[in-house]
């Protein structure tokens, strides 16, 4: 199958039902809900919604039970990437190759657009689909709260504002790439198995692969920052650099980051050892992607 194909026909399907539920522009207040649109519809691969639908059909179900969630998915990653932004966080003009929310709409109603979307994320989370029992859903929207909270992303971005300037640590490094990159990935995952109906054991492999796929993911990121375009990344590149981040290349340089990229796409790809080939092979070539990122 074409990995590329699958990812554009569920990306166009993500955008259509987000376009759905997201309140339009007229819609008052009006500058609020511009914002929020402005990020959410700033273009992106929508990764992480198109992980809960294929999680869900990996457990064995139709990946439309999982539709609501996955939208729900995707507001809350899109209200991490405004509240990154900021000035007072990573301070970026530029975000999937438009400005920032708060270069657009001012810094008051970037904060306020990320806090809606948080709540629309949780809303979406919380309604159940049809057949998918109230104990599920609960389980969902706790998973969802668990992976924002200060023991998932915006623990991370603590951690990171933290490391700023300090001498490189792998372990400060690897727990930042993990909270802030690798637990979205991880809880998109588990959102997604549970329910497609995973038990205990597949849901735990599910959050393997994602902890080692965020990695990479991050890894890679962390490398073209240092080799890649702004036009080509969509962000400002150097900015890691400028702000003096904690980032692989800087702790052991490129080709040793390339290196420990594959050594996380291998990990993820083990983790999926007890699924065949035919109902994995999504999870597998999207592993294996990552590194045609860097190559």
């Amino acid at each position: 199958m074409d990995l590329n194909a699958v990812l554009e026909g569920q990306k166009e399907e993500i955008n259509r039902e987000l376009d759905r539920v997201v309140p339009p522009e007229q819609t008052p207040p009006v500058d609020l809900h511009r914002a929020m649109r402005h990020s959410l519809f700033a273009g992106g691969k929508r990764l992480r919604p198109i992980m809960v639908l294929e999680a869900c059909a990996l457990a064995g179900a139709e990946r439309s039970l999982a539709l609501n969630a996955a939208l729900g998915i995707e507001c809350l990653h899109t209200f991490t990437l405004i509240h990154d932004d900021l000035p007072c966080m990573d301070d970026d003009d530029f975000r999937r190759g438009v400005p920032t929310c708060h270069k657009v709409f001012g810094e008051d109603l970037a904060v306020l657009a990320g806090d809606a979307l948080v709540f629309l994320g949780l809303d979406l989370l919380a309604r159940p689909a049809e057949g998918v029992c109230p104990e599920t859903t609960l389980e969902v929207v706790r998973v969802g709260t668990r992976t924002l909270g200060s023991r998932g992303v915006i623990g991370g971005q603590v951690i990171d504002l933290q490391a700023e300037g300090q001498i490189p640590s792998l372990e400060v490094l690897e727990s930042i790439h993990i909270h802030k990159t690798a637990f979205l990935v991880m809880g998109s995952l588990e959102i997604g198995g549970l329910i497609g109906g995973a038990d205990k054991l597949h849901r735990e492999r599910l959050r393997e692969y994602g902890r080692h796929f965020g990695l990479a993911f991050q890894i890679t990121d962390d490398v073209l920052d240092v080799t890649g375009e702004s036009r080509v990344l969509g962000k400002t590149a150097g900015k890691d650099q400028q702000q003096q981040k904690m980032t692989y290349p800087a702790l052991m340089g490129v080709d040793r980051s390339r290196q420990e990229a594959r050594a996380h796409v291998e990990q993820a790809v083990a983790s999926l050892e007890g699924y065949g080939q035919k109902e994995s092979w999504f999870f597998r070539m999207l592993a294996h992607s990552l590194l045609d990122r860097v190559s």
